[in-house]
């Protein structure tokens, strides 16, 4: 079990869910405030941004990045992309204040160790590692020193991957939280392999599985509350027009909240392992099962045969059950019974 603020984090548990913000806020305060309030209002947990630094992530200003927004294919300079959805520290600050005023956990995928450092000082709950750095060891190591729960995202890795970072010095099943995740911007129902969960619990045994879903829809999510999973996120926008490149696939703030809902009943459904009725079943069946009623008129002291008796619901609580049958078939009747009267 690990704690996420006052949260408790277990396979099976109750769904820890975050709204994933990224780079949707598109560099403005005022849209980073406003998704807060959606994630909030949709019942999430918790609101995750990501900090970085521009010049710490792509050096080469001639580097271009291609995607799609609005339904044209945008190309631009990857620096400037960047440039453009970089907070500064004040904004963070801002941001962790008004998560708390709105009691909302909050916190961020750091790029690299100096963006760490200023959430630690937003004393953020935890940190999240994204599938790009899932393979960059030394920044991990350089994570876990501050012995804050680490979420990773295991989008692009292979079984070794996931072996390399299980064998980094630190790395405990107290701390350490796994997510599938497919990193395809969006996933089709084809590529999320649910099934991936059944090799996880094998190489992953104890630890924590989550799920990081990029799905536009809310089937994966809910199949792997099946699985266990007990930790949720998923990129949302504002409205999926706004420019850049993440809003087309993310869930706007309705779908945002369809897709909370579809988890946490998900995890009603689960429900007990134990094979009894529930509550209302215990009084349904009294009217519901059928049970063993005469046919015709039997006479005391006569032979009960499968011919003298029926199977009918009745409101009868003292009426034989069906599965009661053998105890009278071939029996005396030890009183008259009326044609339709329950066998008692």
């Amino acid at each position: 079990m690990i704690k996420i603020g006052s949260f408790k984090i277990k396979n099976f548990n109750k769904p820890f869910i975050v709204a994933e913000v990224g780079i949707n806020h598109n560099g403005n305060l005022k849209t980073a405030l406003k998704m807060i309030d959606v994630a909030k209002s949709s019942g999430c947990h918790a609101v995750k941004f990501q900090t970085f630094k521009a010049n710490e992530i792509v050096q080469d200003k001639s580097l271009s990045f291609t995607y799609f927004s609005n339904g044209k294919k945008i190309t631009e300079s990857m620096y400037k992309m960047f440039k453009r959805y970089e907070l500064n520290d004040e904004c963070w600050s801002t941001i962790s204040k008004y998560c708390r005023k709105r009691k909302i956990l909050f916190f961020s995928t750091p790029q690299n160790y100096s963006d760490l450092k200023i959430l630690q000082k937003l004393n953020v709950p935890a940190i999240k590692v994204g599938s790009d750095d899932f393979t960059n060891i030394e920044l991990i190591k350089s994570f876990l020193k501050h012995n804050l729960p680490i979420i990773l995202s295991t989008g692009m890795s292979t079984e070794k991957d996931i072996k390399r970072v299980l064998n980094i010095r630190g790395i405990k099943k107290k701390n350490a939280i796994f997510l599938l995740c497919t990193s395809e911007y969006p996933t089709q129902h084809s590529s999320v392999n649910i099934n991936k969960f059944f090799k996880l619990k094998k190489i992953l045994k104890n630890y924590i599985i989550g799920f990081s879903d990029h799905t536009k829809d809310d089937i994966a999510s809910i199949m792997a509350v099946g699985h266990g999973c007990c930790f949720f996120e998923k990129h949302f926008t504002l409205n999926n027009k706004m420019a850049g490149p993440d809003h087309w696939f993310s869930l706007n703030p309705n779908q945002l909240k369809s897709w909370v809902n579809s988890i946490k009943n998900a995890h009603k459904c689960l429900g007990s392992s134990k094979l009894i009725p529930t509550n209302k079943e215990k009084v349904n069946k009294e009217s519901f099962r059928r049970k063993i009623i005469a046919k015709k008129d039997i006479k005391k002291g006569k032979v009960i045969f499968k011919s003298d008796i029926i199977m009918l619901r009745t409101k009868s609580k003292k009426a034989l059950n069906a599965y009661d049958l053998n105890k009278i078939i071939g029996k005396k009747a030890k009183r008259n019974f009326k044609n339709g009267e329950p066998i008692i």
